[in-house]
């Protein structure tokens, strides 16, 4: 079985959110982290996103938008539901970003702001962000990863956890919850 990506820690998770508060583009890359963070997004899925796709036809962040079948990797289009506070950072960060129209990418990059960020190249770009912000072993599947790690340690059911996350097996999802010391003292003290 090969290497998980690490689940990140509240204080790890703030750590990358002040290093990015100090760097260029720092509304964009804190609005792609939060949106991979709060909905359990791939990298892939989140470089694929367009504006349309999130905003309404008043231009409003939608409290729930689609993956197509061909913006994810299982090729099986998913409702992705957008909690309030990731409604919030959605909405500041499209207020402050001129976008050309709907058809734009939802995440810019700096050297074609229509076309935006491949899955690769925001897989890079999350790689170098950790590694300076001081967060070992993170990497663009860190946030999903502690997605359903999260969701799971609230007690949500492995069979919501693997719909939100669009896997077709909840050995998958399974797979991808982290266990740590203090969620087995918590257990052991229900008893």
């Amino acid at each position: 079985m090969s290497k998980q990506a690490k689940t990140l820690t509240a204080v790890e998770l703030r750590r990358v959110l002040d290093y990015v508060a100090t760097r260029k583009h720092a509304a964009r890359n804190r609005a792609v982290l939060l949106l991979m963070y709060y909905a359990g997004l791939r990298v892939g899925e989140a470089a694929s996103l367009r504006v349309r796709d999130v905003v309404d036809n008043e231009g409003l962040v939608r409290s729930e938008f689609q993956l197509r079948a061909d913006q994810t990797k299982g090729r099986h289009a998913r409702t992705v539901f957008v909690s309030e506070k990731l409604r919030k950072e959605l909405t500041a960060y499209i207020a402050m970003t001129k976008f050309n129209s709907k058809n734009d990418k939802l995440f810019y990059s700096q050297k074609a702001a229509s076309d935006g960020f491949t899955a690769n190249t925001l897989t890079q770009h999350f790689h170098y962000m950790y590694k300076r912000a001081g967060v070992f072993g993170a990497s663009s599947h860190s946030t999903r990863r502690t997605f359903i790690t999260n969701l799971a340690a609230q007690g949500i059911s492995v069979r919501v956890l693997a719909s939100l996350a669009g896997h077709r097996s909840i050995a998958t999802t399974q797979a991808y919850i982290d266990v740590n010391d203090d969620q087995k003292r918590k257990a052991v003290e229900l008893v």
